[in-house]
């Protein structure tokens, strides 16, 4: 698919554009990454890895409670989302999984780290483990994506870029804002959640990239990424909200089979971006597991 700008993207990013924004910016391969360093410096490090459209903000209030907790937090927002480059190159599992590699190599992080990783971010998060599994210490998968059937027959048809192109140049922003919707179960929280994810769609090549990502990152058919991430013997925390409608529960016995958990949570009466929705509960589960597991190995 060729990049594209939307009419509706009337904001660039660039270097006067960057000064003007909270957090940090790191220049690696395929462009600038925005991203926040906070908490004790000498806390457990939890790296939060974003899913398909959130911004490194969506993790604002979790990472408060971690910080109580006395764990320090890396957010970043992902390629084409929030404040980090939008490029013209293939959003596809590779491009996330370097970015991360590469952020951490930039800040001069070399002890193992804690992953937490929300619905696609949980699958770079498994990835990045397979292929640095000495680098982490624990891992955290919220609301995973991967093994649902759902969206298999559309990522099969915006593998046309044709297609591709036609659906995110008509139906791009009805498509994005239709999911947003259905992220949150507390309905007071949509028009917050849609208004911080929309508001950083007005840069130029967001529309592009959220279809290439779609187009080439594989989000589900993931079975075998499980299986070989639980086989590393990592502790895991698998948490997954009961009213999850993106990736929904009913997939929470089979990724416990493959993945084979340390320990896992059950959020009640939560939608799919559980960390936002409830920071509070979200942050103290994350918090416990690593701090159980920290002290497991200091003692």
């Amino acid at each position: 698919m060729k990049y594209f700008v939307m009419p509706d993207e009337d904001l660039r990013l660039d270097a006067h554009a960057r000064q003007t924004l909270r957090g940090s910016f790191a220049q690696l391969s395929d462009g600038f990454t925005h991203y926040e360093l906070g908490g004790p410096e000498t806390g457990e490090l939890a790296v939060l890895v974003p899913g398909t459209t959130i911004p490194l903000f969506y993790w604002d209030g979790m990472a408060s409670k971690l910080h109580a907790r006395g764990i320090r937090t890396l957010a970043f927002s992902a390629y084409g989302r929030g404040y980090s480059d939008r490029t013209q190159g293939r959003y596809d599992e590779a491009m996330f999984v370097r970015q991360l590699r590469e952020l951490l190599s930039f800040l001069g992080i070399d002890t193992p780290v804690n992953l937490v990783g929300t619905s696609m971010g949980a699958l770079g998060a498994m990835t990045y483990l397979l292929d640095r599994p000495d680098s982490v210490r624990t891992l955290t998968l919220i609301g995973p994506a991967g093994l649902s059937t759902d969206t298999a027959l559309q990522q099969r048809a915006l593998r046309s870029d044709r297609i591709a192109s036609f659906a995110a140049r008509r139906f791009g922003r009805k498509i994005l804002l239709g999911h947003l919707g259905r992220n949150v179960f507390d309905p007071a929280l949509v028009e917050p959640l849609t208004t911080m994810i929309s508001d950083c769609y007005r840069f130029e090549g967001s529309m592009y990239s959220f279809f290439s990502t779609l187009q080439n990152y594989p989000i589900s058919g993931r079975e075998d990424l499980y299986r070989r991430a639980g086989s590393l013997g990592i502790p895991i925390l698998l948490a997954w909200a009961t009213e999850d409608r993106i990736t929904p529960i009913s997939g929470l016995d089979r990724a416990r089979d493959l993945v084979r958990p340390s320990h896992t949570e059950i959020i009640e009466g939560c939608g799919h971006m559980a960390p936002y929705e409830r920071p509070g509960e979200t942050g103290e589960l994350v918090s416990s597991f690593i701090t159980a597991r920290s002290d497991r190995i200091d003692s």
